[in-house]
């Protein structure tokens, strides 16, 4: 028996969503690289993609779902009332601060540079982390 076709859209808090679509993270951590130029960010594999840290801080993630960045929780309600942004869950529960943008909410370089803005204003007034000596 032949599978339905995936809906197109899911109902969420704000209504009727189209569905998130899967992204390359390699290719979403190549426009992040790109976008962030000349900013000095590391890239470790975290959160099941490739994450993003500036000062040792989580800037962002690039994963197949989308974009998480890190906004702080002042800037929490803001993110979140955007097209496309929705709560970041970490073990089934919400992380404050932190919002998952989906591929649609990033198509456009603008729409990159812009949420990357939001969590650069953040994570660069954080105090730097120093280096976790190996374990």
């Amino acid at each position: 028996m032949a599978r339905a076709p995936a809906a197109k859209y899911r109902v969420t808090n704000k209504g009727m969503q189209p569905r998130a679509s899967l992204i390359d993270p390699a290719f979403l951590a190549e426009r992040i690289e790109s976008a962030l130029a000349p900013a000095v960010a590391e890239q470790k594999r975290m959160f099941g993609g490739i994450t993003f840290l500036i000062n040792g801080n989580m800037l962002c993630c690039a994963s197949k779902s989308g974009l998480m960045v890190r906004v702080g929780a002042a800037a929490n309600g803001e993110a979140l009332a955007s097209p496309f942004a929705r709560p970041c869950l970490g073990a089934g529960r919400q992380m404050p601060g932190f919002i998952m943008v989906e591929p649609a909410g990033i198509e456009s370089e603008r729409d990159l540079r812009a949420w990357l803005a939001l969590a650069r204003v953040y994570v660069e007034a954080l105090p730097p982390k120093g280096r976790s000596s190996p374990r």
